[in-house]
């Protein structure tokens, strides 16, 4: 879906990610997984290529 800018949501997040001066490619990789099954059900996952996931530090452990 588009709107008046001409640009998908996907695309509107990609440019806003990478706009930084210092942002790469890199800083607009999905964090999060998204399975939808047949049931209605969907399940959303944090990637396993995350750089900050939720939950406490593991070094502070």
């Amino acid at each position: 879906m588009t709107d008046e800018t001409g640009m998908t949501d996907d695309e509107k997040r990609h440019d806003q990610l990478t706009r930084a001066p210092k942002s790469t490619e890199e800083d607009a990789a999905p964090r999060i997984e998204v399975t939808k099954r047949a049931d209605g059900v969907t399940r959303i996952d944090i990637a396993d290529t995350a750089a900050v996931r939720p939950g406490a530090d593991p070094d502070d452990v």
